[in-house]
């Protein structure tokens, strides 16, 4: 059993930067593909960028490739969302979800609110 916990949201002015953590406890992240999303109101969930634990590859959506940099702290088994060059488009709920490479449940936490304001 993972639980992750995310932390970091809030309020920024358009332009700003903002960085999520997903912490993981219960278990390592070892062996796990884990994947930021966000869901605007109305609008479905959306995978914003991912990374392999294990080999710390990294992948991107592409309204945010340049601006966001998804990232991992292996002594902290936590992982990181840098968000820059923010726009009020990128206002959403953030979540992070963690699956097991070549499963398909995901472990989720309970959502960071990010807003950026024009």
């Amino acid at each position: 059993q993972v639980q992750l916990v995310e932390s970091g949201g809030g309020l920024v002015q358009a332009g700003g930067s903002l960085r999520l953590s997903c912490a993981a406890s219960g278990r390592t992240f070892r062996g796990y593909v884990i994947h930021w999303f966000r869901q605007a109101p109305g609008k479905e969930r959306e995978a914003v960028a991912a990374i392999n634990w294990s080999t710390g590859s990294t992948d991107y959506v592409g309204s945010v490739k340049g601006r966001f940099t998804i990232s991992r702290d292996n002594a902290k088994n936590t992982v990181y969302l840098q968000m820059n060059s923010l726009k009020p488009e990128d206002t959403a709920v953030y979540y992070c979800g963690a699956v097991l490479q070549g499963g398909n449940g995901y472990y989720w936490g309970q959502g960071t609110q990010v807003t950026v304001s024009s």
